[in-house]
């Protein structure tokens, strides 16, 4: 039997809550990763155990096998309503049913849910195939579940539901153990500046032509082969036939990789994955397949090859890389598709409405700009702010601020000058590399002298300007 973790029955308190308030339908938000399938089975055992009928939904096979697992892990009886499914719904197992989004719909006349619960249901809006089947049961209690409250557009899913319960942030569950640590490098391969959008997202046939190209490949092939030798990596494409060429050149190269697609035998996807999780290969590639839903612990790499102006999708496919598994010190991220510059780093902290987030509403030409800095040394992305990167001690270029004027034009005041605390006062006074770098080690920095060298840069710059 599964217990729940202290965090997972705090969100199933907060959905409960919700309900005795009234609410139809709750949106819980929790990051990939931190057993929202549990949390959900979880309630579905509580329901089927008052004699609710519950009906979960999926929009993908490898979904809701994971659900099956699941439940059977919570001794919950259940049927499989999907396509091609042998399991078909005893009398028993006719209170819980995991059904396919696209059989469901069919079958509308065959089940009277009281509660319905919908796996990454960022893919809900009023009127796709999810929104018409919440729109037949318009009076049944349902729960939503994603890492992702946004569509690819950057709305939110306020048209589907009327309330919000949040879990812990990615960072927190790093800080507890509950997700892998995270480094990033974003070595800059791929210019998507000419670049058009569609329906929040980049066109499929220009972004194709960007970053399908042998030389970015092989340029990533390389960047794994330097810093993720012999790890696991998942490589996300931005087409079948890119997924296909990435995988040949990875081979080409001397390192194991399978591809995998929707329009591959169930079998054949398997057992690729099946040789994957259990290390017969070292990489795989794929478009879609892997960017949700896609639960494998031992992921150590994440190779990003295409670049998304969708926050959520981005979000998603990081969060395959942060789940912990035994000998597994930290999650790897190589972002040769901008990302981490255009949408921020994967343990952001992102404050989610029914609106989406701010970030995640704006077009991609008018993104809120991230707190990211790349070194342009070593390619680790950190936060913007520090004197120094994290990874290779590389000191950052302190360049000073101009400010342009015109004739008989206001100017804009960009500072205030603040009194000088005693502890900007006892910097002041240190004016040599040495006597910085001695006060660094009074304060207790990690790298006195390289704070020392950073502070005397913006002193020279301040002059120049």
């Amino acid at each position: 039997m599964i217990t729940l973790k202290p965090y997972q029955q705090t969100a199933v308190n907060g959905i409960r809550a919700n309900y005795r308030a009234g609410r139809k339908s709750v949106l819980l938000v929790m990051p990939t990763g931190s057993g929202k399938t549990v949390t959900f089975s979880y309630i579905c055992q509580h329901a089927a155990a008052r004699n609710n009928s519950v009906l979960i939904l999926a929009h993908r096979a490898e979904l809701i096998d994971q659900i099956s697992t699941t439940l059977k892990a919570f001794d919950v009886e259940h049927g499989i309503m999907s396509a091609g499914s042998k399991l078909r719904p005893t009398q028993q197992q006719r209170s819980v049913i995991v059904g396919s989004t696209q059989t469901v719909i069919n079958r509308l006349d065959r089940l009277s849910p009281d509660l319905i619960i919908t796996d990454e249901c960022h893919h809900a809006t009023s009127v796709n195939t999810l929104g018409r089947i919440y729109k037949h049961w318009y009076n049944v209690h349902r729960l939503g579940v994603t890492a992702t409250p946004c569509r690819l557009s950057g709305e939110g899913l306020g048209d589907c539901y009327d309330s919000m319960v949040q879990g812990p942030t990615t960072q927190q569950l790093i800080d507890s153990g509950d997700l892998s640590p995270v480094t990033v490098f974003a070595p800059p391969l791929i210019d998507v500046s000419h670049l058009h959008t569609r329906m929040g997202e980049f066109v499929h046939k220009e972004l194709s032509e960007a970053a399908d190209k042998p030389s970015i490949t092989g340029d990533a092939v390389e960047h794994y082969k330097r810093l993720a030798a012999g790890k696991r990596a998942v490589v996300f494409c931005v087409s079948v036939d890119h997924a296909r060429h990435v995988a040949a050149q990875f081979n080409a190269s001397g390192v194991s990789a399978l591809h995998i697609d929707g329009s591959m035998p169930s079998h054949d996807r398997k057992r690729a994955v099946t040789e994957f999780k259990q290390g017969a290969i070292n990489v795989l590639t794929s478009c879609d397949l892997i960017s949700e839903g896609f639960d494998c612990p031992g992921i150590e790499v994440g190779i990003s090859l295409r670049p998304t102006a969708s926050l959520g999708l981005w979000i998603q496919q990081v969060g395959r890389c942060l789940r912990p598994f035994d000998g597994k010190s930290r999650a790897l991220i190589l972002d040769h598709a901008g990302n981490t510059l255009r949408h921020g780093l994967p343990t952001e902290d992102r404050s989610w409405t029914l609106e989406g987030s701010e970030r995640a509403r704006r077009s991609s030409k008018e993104r809120l700009p991230t707190s990211v800095r790349v070194c342009p040394k070593c390619f680790s992305a950190q936060r913007s702010g520090g004197y120094a990167c994290q990874g290779c001690g590389h000191v950052f270029e302190v360049k000073g601020r101009t400010l342009q004027e015109k004739d008989g034009e206001l100017r804009e005041v960009t500072s205030v000058k603040k009194p000088a605390t005693p502890e900007r006062k006892q910097q002041g006074r240190a004016q040599s590399l040495e006597s910085l770098t001695e006060l660094g080690r009074q304060r207790g920095y990690k790298d006195a002298s390289a704070w020392a060298r950073f502070v005397l840069q913006g002193r020279q710059a301040k002059r120049r300007a």
